[in-house]
């Protein structure tokens, strides 16, 4: 079994690529059945949020799976034609997906590191890949590790001590070029 991973962030894509791939949350069941409809995919995750469209699976074949995410990406962009999206993704296998996922989960691959929302929308994703039954041994073994993995960093280190959000980073460097912004 592989360990694979295909998506579009915040530093591959602008976010008009992001929002036509990203799938709304009353979707995601459907196109978790879809992934696992594929015979490459075993168990499958998704996780969209604003900056980043990812698909994660345990497949048996590495090619067709990254086919399989590809298509059911498509299926929710508007476009029937060929897949023009290549120069914004990126197909992650093995170690690289894993290591991938638990910089994500970490808040080390947002775009402000240290930031915790993702942590919880990881968690998300992974309770309704769970209640669509696409998560096995591998994906539950998986994300139990990255949920471990991010607590442990945020705990012993000090990344979420400065700014976790882009508008609380915006204001302080509003407020280090202007001084007081009580006027």
């Amino acid at each position: 079994m592989n360990i694979v991973l295909f998506g579009l962030n915040h530093r591959t894509a602008p976010v008009e690529i992001r929002e036509r791939l990203s799938i709304p949350g009353e979707e995601t069941g459907a196109r978790l059945s879809q992934l696992l409809a594929a015979p490459e995919i075993d168990e499958a995750m998704i996780l969209s949020t604003c900056n980043r469209v990812e698909l994660l699976a345990c497949a048996n074949h590495i090619d067709g799976s990254i086919q399989a995410m590809k298509e059911v990406l498509q299926r929710g962009s508007g476009r029937a034609q060929a897949w023009p999206y290549d120069g914004y993704c990126y197909a992650l296998v093995g170690e690289e997906a894993v290591a991938h996922l638990f910089r994500v989960a970490s808040s080390l691959d947002s775009m402000v590191i240290g930031e915790p929302q993702i942590l919880g929308q990881i968690k998300e994703a992974y309770r309704v890949a769970l209640a669509n039954r696409a998560c096995g041994p591998v994906l539950n073994r998986l994300l139990h590790t990255a949920f471990r993995v991010a607590k442990r960093i945020r705990s012993e280190t000090g990344i979420g001590k400065r700014a976790v959000s882009v508008s609380y980073a915006a204001l302080e460097l509003a407020k280090s070029i202007f001084g007081s912004l009580e006027s």
